[in-house]
């Protein structure tokens, strides 16, 4: 589990969040050792199949982290140490001189728990009183293969990581690592162990807003379909062409990026004719686009309850709102925040649609908007059919939500508007090999919730009970939920 701290923890102590001894005994006899199934994340597949060794603590945690980023601009840091050409020594400098300033932030607990695992580093805060002797040992350990991207995610126990693909991608990375993987297997030697799988995240199959980039994507589908797309039917046979090959492959999970849900009716005459409009070069109108991305979003559903997927929505996010720095950086640099649109409505007919035709998947919905927690609380109880435990899940506090009174928000509502026991717990959604801690962060969080109500007499004082629920919560619902080939009770010991 990581370097043993070889001096006195001075904030992340062994019962950090856990406030009393039936939460800490939920925690260390329970949660802890389960393993992880992060089944959405953005890791790199090229970095996990080529096992990359970083050359420092810059390059591995802040590089692409728009979480630290925000707060060092919010600190009056300059952009050059974020994105920019300062030396990764000078940005690691000036995330140092931030973390202070992050008390009551999650950065600032996210921070300290990825020094303590895996490094080991608890005796000390960053700051820029420690930031040098941070570094160098940091970067000491980033040369064993304990610390590679592989060595990471075997220390953290990670069975599966899920990796966020364009219907246009190769895939190449998650074929060679599992025919690598196979090949060890056949000979009887010890290899990699985590699954790498590929997820579906087709977003940019109705990004129709922009005919000029729709068009030179569908120029990269036709070349990874090797077909060519003339109208709207060679068109969905080139994503289901793709989508058999993500299948072929591993892949048993789609995700997609929304500000809303679109559910508005439409012919098939009208989205054959926006298809060509498009294919011509012309932008559809506002209405016009809502009706494409309905009947899209229903066409993957419909693919995804084939294959038998499950299906994953998050849904709420207010993306590039800065034009300035959106026109010299470009997309996912900080600059998204929380969505208000209400989406209930066009929610409840996409899913009753698919319902209505039984070919409603497995389903996974989160929110970015804390106000939609009872929204989507209520949602998924319409749909359950009683075929699979939990077939509709209120997803994982996601994005700006991540957080204690985000997750413990979300724990509350579907506690009191479903079943929390069957609910399949959380995932990384990050771009960092550090952010496992936050499933450390979660286990600790629900174990506090759940032993502080063991001990105010409000759930049974029965940790064979409570703690069953535990770990189902923390491994073995998702180990069962999806078809990963997991064995739902076994774990990694302690």
């Amino acid at each position: 589990m990581g370097r043993k701290s070889r001096k006195k923890d001075i904030f992340i102590t062994r019962n950090f969040l856990l406030d009393c001894d039936a939460a800490r005994e939920l925690y260390h006899d329970f949660a802890k050792r389960q393993p992880i199934v992060d089944y959405h994340c953005h890791l790199p597949p090229d970095e996990i199949a080529g096992d990359r060794r970083f050359a420092n603590l810059t390059q591995l945690w802040l590089a692409g982290d728009h979480y630290k980023w925000r707060a060092m601009r919010t600190n009056g840091i300059a952009e050059r140490f974020c994105t920019g050409d300062a030396t990764d020594w000078e940005k690691f400098s000036k995330w140092a001189e931030t973390v202070p300033r992050c008390l009551r932030n999650p950065l600032y607990h996210w921070t300290h728990l990825e020094l303590k695992r895996p490094f080991g580093i608890s005796d000390r805060l960053l700051n820029p009183e420690t930031a040098e002797s941070i570094w160098d040992d940091c970067n000491e350990l980033l040369q064993e293969d304990a610390f590679t991207t592989r060595g990471i995610l075997t220390q953290m126990h990670v069975k599966v990581v899920c990796t966020t693909d364009d219907p246009v991608d190769s895939l190449e990375h998650h074929i060679a690592l599992a025919s690598e993987q196979a090949g060890a297997a056949d000979r009887g030697e010890e290899c990699f162990a985590t699954q790498m799988r590929p997820t579906w995240r087709p977003d940019k199959g109705m990004a129709v807003d922009d005919a000029a980039a729709f068009n030179a994507w569908l120029g990269r589908l036709e070349a990874a379909a090797n077909s060519t797309i003339r109208d709207f039917d060679s068109y969905l046979r080139a994503l289901r062409l793709r989508h058999d090959f993500f299948h072929e492959h591993g892949c048993r999970l789609s995700d997609h990026g929304l500000d809303t849900v679109y559910a508005d009716d439409y012919t098939e005459s009208e989205i054959k004719a926006i298809f060509k409009r498009l294919r011509d070069g012309r932008t559809p109108t506002p209405e016009e686009a809502v009706k494409f991305k309905s009947c899209m979003l229903h066409e993957w559903a419909v693919m995804d309850h084939a294959k038998g997927w499950v299906q994953q929505f998050h849904i709420g996010a207010m993306r590039n709102n800065n034009s300035r720095m959106w026109n010299t950086l470009g997309p996912d640099k900080g600059f998204d925040s929380i969505g208000d649109s209400g989406y209930a409505r066009p929610l409840a007919r996409f899913l009753d649609r698919l319902d209505r035709n039984d070919q409603l998947a497995r389903t996974i919905l989160y929110n970015l908007n804390p106000g939609d927690n009872e929204v989507l609380g209520t949602m998924i109880g319409n749909f359950q059919d009683g075929t699979i435990p939990g077939k509709l899940q209120f997803g994982s506090g996601w994005w700006f939500l991540d957080q204690l009174d985000g997750m413990t928000r979300q724990i509350e509502s579907l506690s009191q508007l479903g079943l929390l026991s069957r609910f399949v717990g959380m995932l990384t959604d990050s771009r960092s090999f550090l952010s496992y801690t936050r499933h450390e962060y979660f286990r600790r969080l629900l174990c506090n919730i759940l032993g502080s109500e063991m001990e105010n007499g409000r759930i049974p004082a029965d940790l064979d009970l409570v703690g069953g629920m535990v770990e189902d919560i923390c491994y073995r619902n998702a180990a069962s939920y999806f078809d990963f080939a997991l064995d739902p009770n076994s774990d990694t010991g302690d």
